[in-house]
């Protein structure tokens, strides 16, 4: 006979199901809250990291703005009393010391000079000078015409080629995205690219950068200025254009640094062509050339906490470099090169602004401003998987 439960037994059952289904609830509920609240610390976490990151940039760009403006003022400084800024030799290589600059406490400044002007100035090499140029590289003479008729035909509107098989403005319209010649100089090193001819010369088979891309942004500039400096001369802008040979470059390269044969002295700079004609010797003619700063980079490194925020800014002094002129900027319509139309008279500005342009008697003028944010362990993103 099957046993029957007793009556007591059955309520401690009966009694014992709700307790268990509350508690089993309650601890999901406890689950979903707990997760709730990792996801709201981990998404506070990350918008309190952004806020202090930025924070931090500011305050870093503010400091390395200060140094910049302490830079262009003492660069100003030396070129009234001197007449011409030359080389960091004539003494504001370091120029916040010399300005006395103090920067906030934590946070460490320092500033490079990189001469711009020490290049060639592209938009005023000629068909000749870019065939030395690229001859000076051990390239044949016959290649290096091409690819001389076709930077030229991508930057001279109307240009006519010389040599066999270089492009024409018409060749760019049978491709299968047709385009057109811009007719002006360079504005960017990426427009190689784009070029016939050049492109194969400038990029591999993988239409990456070669060396001969590399060795060209070494030595050209695409600012526009009348002669190149030689107190920064690129080595390759100094075979190319005075033809000098290595023990000539070797020599300049010891008098501007202070090394070799004029180690005791230190290094120095030229005042004058005559003064680096005596240092190079022999028949180099140094003819185009001048001895002034026309464009400088200045980069301005600010480094505080393990973060690391750099400003460059590439400024020219009065009569330097410029850019690529707006009227240089021509478009084509049939066979026929037109101007850009003339700015409506809503944006041109008014007297009012000429006057206070006019008044700020600004010494320097800006051609060119990057920044770049490096940053400390803290503040980089969590990328583990």
């Amino acid at each position: 006979m099957r046993p029957v439960a007793s009556p007591s037994s059955v309520s401690r059952f009966a009694r014992c199901r709700p307790v268990g289904s509350v508690t089993v609830v309650v601890l999901v509920a406890l689950m979903f809250a707990a997760t709730a609240l990792v996801v709201f610390m981990e998404k506070a976490g990350n918008d309190l990291l952004m806020e202090t990151r930025e924070a931090d940039i500011a305050r870093l760009r503010r400091e390395a703005q200060s140094a910049l403006e302490t830079t262009l003022s003492v660069l100003e400084e030396f070129r009234q009393v001197q007449g011409a800024l030359r080389s960091p030799a004539e003494g504001w290589g370091d120029p916040l010391e010399f300005a006395d600059f103090a920067p906030a406490p934590g946070t460490k400044v320092r500033v490079r000079f990189e001469d711009e002007s020490g290049k060639l100035s592209l938009p005023m090499l000629d068909g000749p000078a870019l065939v030395e140029l690229f001859k000076s590289w051990d390239v044949r003479e016959a290649d290096a015409e091409r690819v001389t008729d076709a930077l030229l035909g991508w930057m001279q509107p109307d240009y006519v080629p010389k040599t066999a098989g270089a492009p024409e403005a018409d060749d760019y319209d049978r491709g299968d995205v047709p385009y057109q010649p811009p007719g002006r100089p360079l504005r960017s090193f990426s427009e190689l690219a784009a070029i016939a001819v050049a492109r194969d010369f400038f990029h591999d088979e993988a239409g990456r950068p070669n060396a001969n891309w590399q060795r060209f942004r070494e030595t050209v500039s695409l600012y526009r200025y009348q002669a190149p400096n030689l107190n920064a001369a690129a080595p390759g802008a100094l075979a190319a254009r005075s033809r000098f040979d290595a023990g000539q470059q070797r020599r300049f390269a010891d008098y501007l640094g202070g090394s070799g044969s004029y180690a005791r002295r230190g290094p120095g700079f030229f005042r004058t062509i005559e003064e680096a004609q005596a240092v190079a010797g022999g028949s180099a003619s140094l003819q185009g050339w001048s001895v002034e700063v026309l464009a400088l980079w200045v980069r301005v490194e600010v480094e505080r906490g393990g973060t690391r925020y750099e400003l460059a800014a590439l400024v020219a002094p009065p009569r330097g470099a410029e850019p690529v002129r707006a009227v240089e900027v021509r478009k084509r319509k049939g066979d026929r090169a037109e101007l850009p139309p003339e700015a409506p008279p809503s944006q041109k500005p008014s007297a009012a602004d000429a006057d206070r342009r006019k008044s700020l008697n600004y010494p320097f003028t800006l051609l060119e401003m990057t920044e770049n944010v490096v940053l400390s362990a803290a503040h980089a993103p969590d990328t583990t998987l």
